[in-house]
């Protein structure tokens, strides 16, 4: 929400404005209208110029989007077996997954074995020191968070022991990012709490929690996603040796072409893609870098599936001087 939060201000500044309206109910509410038509409904948030955010109310009968955004892909939802006729998919920057503690604990790096048995086992799977019930806090298996980490950890988003409070389950369920944050900074057992978050949410909360280096299955030690605890450089993400990253989808409807097919909502996710030039007044790039994400053109591995095997990658219109 933070990316396009930037890119709403800056929308509505324009000359001709445009009003860039966002909900985010979950991830996979990113795709759910238009694999079964249930519009979207409730409360949404837009943007001023000067960045202030505003809360709007959809009609009651709900709203058509004119597209859906995901940090992982829309089949990883339960019940999208593929996707519906005339949506296409399109590639947005790149966005890591940190697992998170409190600043008051010692702790500083954790596995993937070990994520394994906390989020598919609770406090039951004895990994020290996260195993005080109602300490380990995640998501429902809507979340982007919660799919992108359940395939590096091997845990379905269906078998995470995560739920809603009063559930019984062993893990805490907080609905949203901004939770997970507050969750953590006031854990009644700081050394004993464990979360996350994508990256950009948790680089904008490093005064509140602290990422863990993470080691993947077959690494001898573990990576933060930047090249130090205090870095925001993304490189250890840019050159693959931090696993838990994927690049954001946009779900947008498609002429017979494959062009997206509503001229307004082109532009929009081009500045996203590349497909529409930045400018003065749209400086998609900088706001993409200070938001905390990495553009394609700063890459230099890649991947063909979310969380799936990296390859080297050289950009065809490479930035990563510009990033650093």
């Amino acid at each position: 929400e933070r990316t396009i939060a930037r890119l709403g201000a800056r929308l509505a500044a324009l000359p001709d404005p445009t009003t860039l309206i966002y909900a985010s109910p979950g991830a996979c509410f990113g795709i759910t209208p238009f694999v079964d038509g249930t519009p979207v409904t409730g409360t949404a948030n837009y943007w001023l110029p000067d960045g202030t955010e505003q809360t709007c109310r959809f009609p009651t009968a709900g709203l058509t989007p004119d597209f859906g955004m995901m940090g992982t892909a829309a089949t990883l939802c339960s019940g999208v077996t593929a996707l519906p006729p005339g949506i296409g998919d399109f590639a947005g920057p790149v966005t890591g997954w940190n697992v998170l503690v409190p600043t008051e604990s010692s702790q500083t790096s954790i596995s993937a074995e070990a994520l394994y048995f906390v989020y598919g086992f609770g406090p039951s799977g004895g990994v020290s020191p996260w195993t005080v019930p109602g300490q380990i806090f995640g998501r429902n298996a809507t979340s982007a968070a919660l799919i992108a980490l359940g395939l590096a950890i091997g845990v379905p988003a269906d078998r995470f022991v995560c739920g809603v409070a009063g559930s019984g389950q062993p893990c805490l369920d907080v609905r949203s990012n901004g939770a997970m944050i507050t969750a953590l900074d006031t854990a009644t057992t700081p050394e004993a709490a464990i979360g996350f978050v994508s990256s950009e949410v948790a680089d904008a909360s490093r005064t509140a929690v602290r990422t863990l280096a993470y080691q993947h299955t077959g690494q001898s030690c573990g990576y933060w996603p930047d090249s130090s605890a205090t870095a925001f450089d993304k490189v250890n993400i840019r050159d693959g040796h931090y696993f838990l990253w994927s690049a954001y989808h946009f779900y947008v409807p498609v002429d017979g072409s494959g062009v997206i097919s509503d001229p307004d909502t082109r532009r929009v996710v081009g500045y996203f893609t590349g497909e529409t030039p930045a400018s003065a007044e749209v400086p998609v790039l900088d706001l993409t870098i200070d938001n905390g994400n990495i553009p394609e053109c700063a890459m230099q591995v890649w991947r063909d599936s979310d969380l799936g095997p990296l390859y080297s990658y050289a950009p065809t219109d490479p930035c990563t001087c510009y990033f650093e």
